[in-house]
Formats: C-alpha cells, sequence, structure tokens
C-alpha cells in the first residue's frame, strides 16, 4: 500500500479541494404558469416547453 512520503500542507490539500464544491441550481419562471423548472427542460407542472403543450399532466 502507498503511503505519502511527506504531508500535505493545508494550501495543497485545500486547492485541489477547490473544485468539490457543489453549484447553486439555476431555476427559470414558467411563463404559462409562473411555477419553477430548469431552463431548456419540459416544465413538469403544466407540461408545456416554449409556450408549447408537450406533455399531457394530470391533475390532482
Amino acid at each position: 500500500m502507498a503511503l505519502p512520503k511527506r504531508r500535505l500542507s493545508k494550501a495543497r490539500k485545500r486547492k485541489r479541494r477547490t473544485h468539490d464544491s457543489l453549484s447553486q441550481v439555476n431555476l427559470t419562471t414558467c411563463p404559462q404558469c409562473n411555477e419553477s423548472k430548469l431552463p431548456h427542460h419540459v416544465c413538469p407542472h403544466c407540461g408545456t416547453y416554449k409556450s408549447r403543450e408537450v406533455i399531457k399532466v394530470e391533475e390532482v
């Protein structure tokens, strides 16, 4: 099993881990129902994309 010859410094360790953080999800509002949705995706609430109904969503 490999072992490091020297201890990693805090700066070197933190430089490597800078890319591990999660980014916030970018949400937009649907122009039809004003619910939040992912951009360039079909709205899960009303089923529209670019002002056209793409899928039928059952009302609860």
